[in-house]
């Protein structure tokens, strides 16, 4: 899923302690920046924000 502003996404997930996975060499200034998190089910959500313009 493509996001705006991955950090902004990702806040509600961190306060309510959910898991986040990110990796160092998932992102990449020229493709952009990678987090994964779960649905309720436990399915995975990949979040990518691109390379800003």
């Amino acid at each position: 899923m493509r996001v705006d502003d991955l950090d902004a996404v990702l806040a509600p997930f961190r306060a309510a302690g959910e898991a986040i996975v990110t990796k160092a060499e998932w992102d990449d200034p020229a493709v952009g920046r990678f987090a994964r998190v779960h649905d309720p089910e436990g399915n995975p959500i990949e979040l990518w924000e691109p390379p800003a313009g």
